[in-house]
């Protein structure tokens, strides 16, 4: 019979769960899972999947790693926690008095910065852009409530941008739905609504909730309406790809399938706009949201026939690449094929060190090829103690 075990994933939940003053049924009416498996868990009856893990985090509003515990918090060299703490006391001083001594750059420098840390986090050099965002944020916020400008507001609400895909790819959720709160601050300010569509779309993709990520997305394409430019018509096709991993969450395969098809036609009419918003929108993000789906869907045979087609060019963003070859990886362990999915999660790492390691399908991966193999290669006990577990 098991036993509640404290230090195990299940026993955290159940620890954060009472501290949130709730019942296993209470919790699980807040979460895409049964209270039968959620009870499991917590006993430790059954393993805590990624995906209910990080259900779990959002309805509590805690970070991910409450939950995994140290493996994932010890996992950056020289503490990550001290990465990102600069950029939480940044965004908590957003609306302090200015400081009048505090030197300043033209707005247009700083917006060209905004812009380059950007794309920093879409290179996967998380570290770079981090410690550049202290410093930008702060310059920003105080020539935005000294001298405000749209430019300036702009550039304000990208930096917040880049300070949520930080925390949210270093897994902390909650500084990541903080700087979401800050963007939507600035977006309003500088009245841009792509901007503010963005903020939508990755609000969207913060939610298990299905519907809420839905109404979400329609409240990006909302504000877009009436906005006909290629900028526009980028950020609407991205909205539905937001919207196609919504429905792959609740097996929706309709709705990923019609909005798989607007993103299509979207993309035929923008062609690559990879620069736009650093989104990387285009006919290869399409095609890469639907295999996405595919996996997420559990329909492992289409997923990996998608990522056998699929051929990533040296032009794709880091981001993009790395994300591809751990999508790959989980289709081809599911499907039998352990040593060629090694292989692409090593690829991974050697693209994108960073953001593979903090992926949950590459943990989520590992640790299926470790049950599937009945002894685990040298090769793959070090890539299981470099993800932590």
């Amino acid at each position: 019979m098991p036993t509640p075990d404290d230090d195990s994933t299940g026993g955290r939940i159940r620890r954060e769960r009472r501290r949130a003053r709730l019942s296993q049924r209470q919790l699980a009416e807040r979460i895409p899972f049964s209270y039968s498996l959620l009870n499991q868990v917590e006993c430790g009856a059954r393993a805590a999947s990624t995906e209910l893990v990080a259900a779990v985090a959002a309805a509590l509003r805690i970070d991910v790693s409450l939950l995994t515990g140290s493996a994932v918090t010890d996992q950056l060299p020289g503490q990550r926690a001290d990465i990102v703490r600069p950029i939480r006391e940044a965004l908590d001083l957003y609306d302090l008095a200015p400081d009048v001594e505090r030197p300043t750059r033209p707005v247009a420098a700083m917006a060209e910065t905004a812009d380059r840390v950007c794309q920093q986090v879409r290179a996967t050099h998380l570290r770079t852009a981090a410690s550049a965002l202290p410093d930008l944020i702060a310059d920003l916020t105080h020539v935005a409530l000294t001298s405000p400008s749209t430019e300036g507001w702009r550039a304000l609400a990208s930096a917040y941008r880049s300070a949520h895909d930080v925390a949210l790819k270093l897994e902390h959720r909650d500084l990541a739905a903080l700087a979401l709160e800050r963007m939507g601050w600035a977006a309003e300010r500088a009245s841009d609504p792509c901007i503010a569509a963005i903020r939508q779309y990755k609000r969207a993709l913060s939610w298990q909730d299905s519907k809420l990520g839905l109404r979400l997305v329609q409240a990006g394409h909302d504000t877009l309406d009436g906005q006909s430019s290629r900028e526009a018509l980028a950020v609407a096709g991205q909205l539905h790809l937001g919207a196609s991993a919504v429905a792959a969450r609740a097996r929706d395969r309709a709705g990923v399938a019609r909005h798989i098809e607007a993103a299509r036609e979207l993309a035929a009419r923008t062609g690559p706009a990879q620069s736009i918003h650093w989104l990387g929108f285009g006919a290869l993000n399409v095609r890469l949201h639907a295999m996405g789906a595919a996996i997420t869907m559990r329909q492992y045979d289409d997923a990996l026939q998608q990522a056998r087609a699929l051929r990533i060019p040296p032009s794709a963003m880091t981001s993009r690449r790395a994300r591809f070859l751990v999508d790959r990886a989980m289709a081809e362990m599911e499907t039998g094929l352990g040593d060629t999915s090694l292989r692409h999660l090593v690829e991974a790492r050697a693209v994108a060190p960073e953001q593979t390691r903090y992926l949950p399908r590459t943990r989520e991966t590992v640790r299926g090829l470790l049950h599937t193999t009945r002894r685990p290669s040298e090769r793959l006990t070090r890539m299981a103690a470099w993800v932590g577990v």
